[in-house]
């Protein structure tokens, strides 16, 4: 099932394009999301925020890893957002638990369909501008691996993007998982633990007015 719906998928001229305009929907709506939370009190009052989530049970921290995931193979949502949307809901501490599984697992499944359908993946789904940007790291050799891996520990390139392109070369997915494993971490420490702080912070300072 999962292997035809990726084969339709890309069979479509315009999957890029399609997936450009959910990207800027779904933040927009992630946006909104967070401006709501802060307005009404979901992320700012304990009270309220457990209300919620016991309304989901076991299935909420499952739902939003499922969404994480989703976003890492198909990135509709820029995945910095949904990393601090996971820490407003869950905490500092869940929130970045839950975000390391889904990226990393998302990540895998990144990794596994390029090796399998190869460059028309990447096609389908960025721009030119960006695969040219990256094409020349495919050339390095054995010393992608470590440019990858510090890639993956800086949080300074596309991620969901490099992942793919992974795939296209010689990388054993063991060397992968580990690299994924290892250096992912600090990113998403930064991503969902300083910047949403910050963002919480300021957003919650602006609200008092």
């Amino acid at each position: 099932m999962i292997n035809y719906v990726l084969v339709m998928i890309l069979k479509k001229d315009r999957t890029r394009i399609i997936l450009n305009i959910f990207s800027v929907i779904m933040t927009i709506l992630c946006c909104i999301f967070i401006w709501y939370g802060m307005k009404t009190g979901l992320f700012t009052s304990e009270e309220r925020m457990m209300y919620i989530l016991n309304k989901f049970g076991i299935f909420a921290p499952l739902l939003f890893c499922f969404i994480q995931i989703i976003q890492v193979v198909i990135p509709i949502i820029p995945g910095g957002v949904t990393c601090i949307v996971g820490v407003l809901i869950f905490g500092p501490v869940w929130g970045f638990i839950y975000n390391y599984i889904s990226i990393v697992a998302g990540s895998c499944i990144n990794f596994v369909i390029a090796k399998r359908y190869g460059m028309k993946v990447l096609e389908k789904m960025f721009s030119e501008k960006t695969i040219n940007k990256y094409n020349s790291w495919l050339e390095s050799g054995k010393k992608f691996d470590k440019v990858f891996a510090l890639a993956i520990f800086f949080p300074v390139a596309p991620d969901d993007f490099l992942c793919y392109l992974a795939g296209l070369t010689p990388m054993k997915f063991k060397t992968f998982l580990k690299i994924m494993i290892f250096c992912k971490p600090l990113s998403i420490f930064i991503y969902s633990t300083v910047i949403g702080t910050v963002l919480f912070n300021m957003v919650n300072n602006l609200l008092k007015f």
